[in-house]
Formats: structure tokens, C-alpha cells, sequence
């Protein structure tokens, strides 16, 4: 199908980009309005015969918010299609899909824990694989990993160097791990 017949048949709002991927791989990328995002499954599921669900996730476009982002492919058909959907930062919601694809309660589940967006009309959104005492979201761009800063790396930092030897330099704090007394609370 045309880039301009994917417009047409997923509405005002929509936005149909070139191919994602390359060479066999390539998959036309739709962009549609967060009021349309169940809609715009049941099309891919309806009218362009996508009977598989993939994959669904998110993306921290910090500071814009999260893009949602669905991969459905025609087994019929053999075709793909990624579908995004853009959020706020604050309070991100979408609708659930499960009732267009059963198969996404799982990556529902998922993205929500990971990245803490709600997928509304979706009550089974229990956590999946953190520990119940687990605070955050650690997918999210500002989530500090603690673990960088408290436990020193295993592996050897300069050539020549190991467990057994004095360090040459002074300890760093890896890339966008900011300083443990800036953290919220002062913890680690």
C-alpha cells in the first residue's frame, strides 16, 4: 500500500513516514493524534488485515515526553507497520489495545512498569518484573542508577590495572549519574 492511501485510510491527524528499518526490513511508520490510537489499531487490525501483534514499548523523549510505539505485521499479507503515538511528560496515559490485540497485555504491563505511562481502560497493569518494593521507573531518562555509584565497577579501568592494584586515577561518576547528595531524598 502507498504512503498516501495509509494517510487516507488513517485519518485526519495522521502523519505516514517513510519506512523505518531498511531493505526487507522496512516498515511505514504512522504518527497518529493520542484520541486516535485505539482506532488506529483497529484499522491496522481491520482493514490492512495486521493479525499479528509484535511489540509495544515506549521511548523517553526527555523533555517532550514518551512516544508509545506498536509493531503489527500481516501474516496474510507480509507486511509491516509501526504506529506511535506521542504522550505528555506528565501524567502519560494512553487507551489499552488489548481488546484490538490480546497479545499486548504483556508489553502493557511492561511499558507501564518501566516507564510508568498508563494504558487506561487496562486493570491487570500489576507489576511484571521489579520486585514489589521497587520505587521508580528505571526506563526513564531521569531514574538514577544507584548501582554505578555505590558498587565500583569489576572490571579492570586502565590496562594493567586489577583488584590488586592502587588506581591511577580518581573515581568518576559515569555519564548523567549525578552527585548522591543532589539525589531526591540524598540517598543511595
Amino acid at each position: 500500500m502507498e504512503l498516501e492511501e495509509l494517510g487516507a485510510l488513517f485519518g485526519d491527524g495522521a502523519t505516514v513516514g517513510e519506512s523505518a528499518g531498511g531493505d526487507r526490513f522496512a516498515r511505514p511508520t504512522v504518527d497518529v493524534p493520542l484520541s486516535s490510537w485505539h482506532d488506529a489499531l483497529l484499522t491496522a487490525r481491520d482493514d490492512l488485515a495486521c493479525d499479528f501483534f509484535d511489540w509495544l514499548s515506549a521511548v523517553d523523549e526527555l523533555p517532550d515526553g514518551f512516544t508509545v510505539i506498536a509493531h503489527v505485521y500481516s501474516t496474510s499479507l507480509l507486511h509491516g507497520l509501526l504506529l506511535r503515538v506521542s504522550l505528555p511528560r506528565l501524567s502519560p496515559a494512553v487507551s489499552t489495545v488489548v481488546p484490538v490485540y490480546p497479545g499486548a497485555a504483556w508489553h502493557e504491563r511492561e511499558t507501564h512498569e518501566m516507564f510508568g505511562i498508563d494504558f487506561t481502560g487496562n486493570d491487570a497493569l500489576t507489576p511484571l518484573l521489579l520486585p514489589p518494593e521497587f520505587e521508580g521507573h528505571p526506563l526513564r531518562k531521569e531514574f538514577v542508577l544507584a548501582s554505578r555509584v555505590a558498587k565500583p565497577w569489576p572490571g579492570a579501568k586502565e590496562p594493567g590495572e586489577s583488584e590488586h592494584t592502587v588506581s591511577k586515577r580518581a573515581p568518576m561518576r559515569p555519564p548523567g549519574v549525578p552527585d548522591p547528595s543532589e539525589w531526591p531524598g540524598g540517598r543511595v
